[in-house]
């Protein structure tokens, strides 16, 4: 396994598309946002991060669960992940067993002392081994919560398990992370996601053309959750899906737009080339930072003289 992906210190689960075909006109699960009706159930189900995933089932299997850490970007199966690893160990009354917390709405010292303490004295009836706490975006959580949130980890270890999850190791602070096994949730891939979308598309009879397709695996950038959603919201709105409409429901700028704003500053001087960026801002309601992200991401691809690439670059700055 690569090092990258997890350091010993002390894989949006998604349900299978089959599931979603031949259901009543009034199921339920029809009006659940797809990031959740398809979130994978079981490990198997789990798209990516094979290593991550084949390293937790060993632990498992040999019954010596750590602390987990799981770090990365957002939508790369992070809390999904934790989920199949709750239903794999306690089965279907895996809840019960199961205390989750985001600490981006509860940020204070009293959440560590009140509820996950009280969750972590109280024993259930009738089981056995360890309970499971799941800490989402903790990273968004004071360093006095933080340095609470460890003495609770060393006091109740026999009987509890602590699954911290968070964008940010750093953020992390380090009697913590030395507690834990620390696993990278890295972006997935464009092909792992696209194999999802052609399922969830395929279940949801999606109408979507190639190219919306590939601009939506563009926008997401491996975030698996971002990709759902702006599936869903498109396919609400439109009976065709193609790339004008994805690039319209998530106000990002299109790449022609991309391509006038950069052949402008290219061409013309600096006033000229500015007034055609705000020309553009304005007529088509962009943010000034999705415009020059796209600028950055478009002139990667140009195959430039160094000169050419610093002047544009410098353009950028100045405009920013």
């Amino acid at each position: 396994m690569a090092d990258s992906d997890v350091e010993m210190n002390g894989a949006d689960p998604l349900v299978s598309v089959n599931k979603g075909k031949g259901k009543a006109i009034d199921d339920p699960s029809d009006n659940l946002p797809w990031v959740e009706k398809y979130r994978p159930v079981t490990l198997d189900d789990v798209v990516s991060h094979r290593q991550i995933i084949g390293t937790i089932e060993k632990f498992i299997e040999k019954n010596r669960l750590p602390h987990l850490l799981f770090y990365g970007p957002p939508g790369t199966g992070k809390t999904s992940t934790v989920l199949a690893v709750a239903r794999r160990i306690y089965g279907k009354d895996y809840k019960k067993q199961l205390l989750e917390l985001n600490a981006s709405d509860d940020r204070g010292i009293d959440v560590v002392r009140e509820q996950i303490k009280q969750f972590a004295e109280t024993r259930t009836l009738f089981s056995k081994g360890f309970k499971l706490i799941i800490l989402d975006e903790a990273d968004m959580m004071t360093n006095a919560a933080q340095s609470a949130l460890r003495r609770v980890i060393e006091q109740y270890t026999k009987n509890v398990r602590f699954c911290i999850i968070c964008n940010y190791v750093n953020k992390i602070i380090p009697a913590i992370q030395s507690r834990c096994t620390r696993f990278r949730f890295s972006p997935l891939e464009s092909k792992e996601v696209e194999r999802r979308l052609h399922e969830v598309i395929q279940a949801e009879n999606v109408n979507i053309s190639s190219d919306g397709t590939q601009a939506l695996l563009k926008l997401s950038k491996g975030d698996m959750r971002r990709a759902l959603n702006v599936l869903q919201a498109c396919h609400a709105a439109y009976n065709l899906i193609s790339e004008d409409e994805i690039y319209s429901c998530t106000g990002n700028p299109h790449p022609s737009d991309i391509e006038a704003m950069v052949n402008a500053m290219m061409s013309n001087e600096f006033t000229t080339a500015y007034q055609t960026i705000t020309r553009l801002k304005a007529e088509r309601g962009l943010a000034l930072q999705d415009l020059i992200t796209g600028a950055y991401d478009y002139l990667e691809s140009l195959e430039l003289p160094p000169q050419s690439r610093v002047y544009l670059l410098d353009f950028l700055a100045t405009t920013e």
